[in-house]
């Protein structure tokens, strides 16, 4: 994996990628690369006590704080563990555990308001789990920065039912010495735990948004849908349910009349907490259509949350691609001549034989993409232009995946010898 020498040594005189996991090798890669020292780190940013408040109000795990407490450290709070609860951003909302512990936390920066994200405090548990979406350990010498090497830490993302963004994420950080095999699954499903409380919630907007449409839609003879500001479905009438609709990938704009996927010609006027959206004019686009002079846009420049822009002859719209689904966009992106089914399973596993796990991602993908999506070989249709918006820093492109073809990616971006669609 190319990349510049900033100068900086990496902790314990190694190189970032002996004996690393990828996701530690890529961060100290990435660190290097930013010039972090090991040895200092930067400043962490804080934000005030009456953001801190605001925060804390509007992130949506204070309700479940209790549990996790209980479950994490215990009544007594004597766990040789600190409970930590970080934004999406990676600000500590709350800390809690032992004083003595707490003490040496605040020694190093870690407490109330402080941001953890790697850029600032190198390779850590919340920063790594911002950064990548995915739960992880980081133990010790593991950290990048020195000062950090007494601590091992575990960290699991929360993330938002109705969107797929990161809520936040539930850390739990202690000794080096207390690390243990269980305390990532532990954390896992803590954070499972806070997700479950999320959809809850939403559920109940969803109910609540049903009750004012209901009779609104009773006087409708047409077919109607009423959906959330996330797109998600709170009652239809004359039509199948279509659980999620895609947005417009603009927004709605000041115009009343929108063509959108699987639907057609669209009226849609706004509801309280919602959207109603009525179908009256053509009928939904074909593949063909669809795919005739559209523009595709992977962009990937936010680590957290990828988004695919499609706008062309059939409406335009947004989609979140899970994390395989943007593996798959972004291979597809560069690759334009298309890949086989074994050429994918190559790229994503290493392993040329998993094809029937690629082309069952490839199934639903095209339910997504309908006639965007063409096959033998798979491959996004010629007909669109298709562009790839990517992040400044090359190891911030999907930095959540470990798959061998988007590692070497990442390498050619950071060496200079590739380019992406733009």
């Amino acid at each position: 994996m190319g990349g510049e020498d900033t100068g900086a040594e990496p902790p314990g005189g190694r190189t970032p990628f002996d004996d690393q996991r990828p996701e530690i090798g890529d961060s100290w890669a990435r660190l290097r690369r930013l010039g972090l020292d090991p040895d200092r780190g930067r400043n962490a940013r804080r934000i005030t006590t009456a953001e801190l408040e605001h925060r804390r109000r509007d992130n949506g795990l204070d309700q479940v704080l209790p549990v996790l407490r209980d479950s994490l450290i215990g009544p007594g709070g004597d766990t040789p563990l600190l409970l930590a609860i970080a934004d999406a951003e990676g600000h500590v909302l709350w800390l809690e555990g032992s004083r003595p512990l707490l003490r040496s936390a605040d020694s190093i920066g870690f407490d109330h308001g402080a941001r953890w994200a790697e850029d600032e405090v190198g390779t850590n548990g919340i920063g790594l789990a911002v950064r990548t979406g995915r739960a992880t350990q980081v133990h010790s010498a593991e950290h990048y920065l020195r000062s950090h090497h007494a601590w091992t830490c575990v960290a699991a993302p929360v993330r938002d039912p109705r969107t797929g963004a990161l809520a936040g994420v539930i850390d739990l950080s202690g000794p080096a010495h207390t690390g243990a095999p269980y305390l990532l699954q532990l954390t896992v499903t803590a954070a499972r735990l806070a997700e479950t409380e999320l959809r809850a919630r939403h559920l109940e907007s969803l109910h609540r948004l049903r009750t004012v449409a209901a009779p609104l839609l009773a006087g409708f003879t047409g077919p109607a849908l009423v959906v959330d500001d996330a797109g998600w479905t709170a009652a239809a009438s004359g039509m199948a349910n279509m659980p999620r609709l895609h947005l417009p990938a603009d927004g709605w704009g000041s115009t009343a009349v929108h063509r959108l996927p699987g639907l057609g010609e669209c009226r849609v006027e706004p509801l309280a907490g919602g959207w109603l959206v009525r179908p009256v004019g053509g009928p939904p686009a074909d593949p063909a259509e669809q795919a005739e002079g559209a523009r595709v846009r992977l962009d990937l420049t936010s680590p957290d949350r990828p988004e695919l822009w499609v706008s062309g002859a059939a409406g335009s719209w947004s989609y979140g691609p899970s994390p395989r689904h943007a593996e798959l966009l972004l291979l597809l992106a560069v690759h334009r001549d298309g890949l086989s089914a074994a050429d994918l399973a190559g790229a994503l596993f290493g392993d040329r034989a998993r094809t029937v796990t690629v082309r069952a991602e490839l199934s639903r993908l095209r339910r997504h993409l309908g006639g965007l999506l063409e096959h033998r070989p798979y491959r996004l249709a010629g007909s669109a232009e298709v562009s790839v918006r990517a992040p400044a820093e090359p190891y911030d492109l999907l930095p959540g995946s470990n798959a061998p073809a988007v590692r070497e990616i990442r390498a050619a971006l950071a060496a200079g010898t590739l380019s992406l669609p733009t």
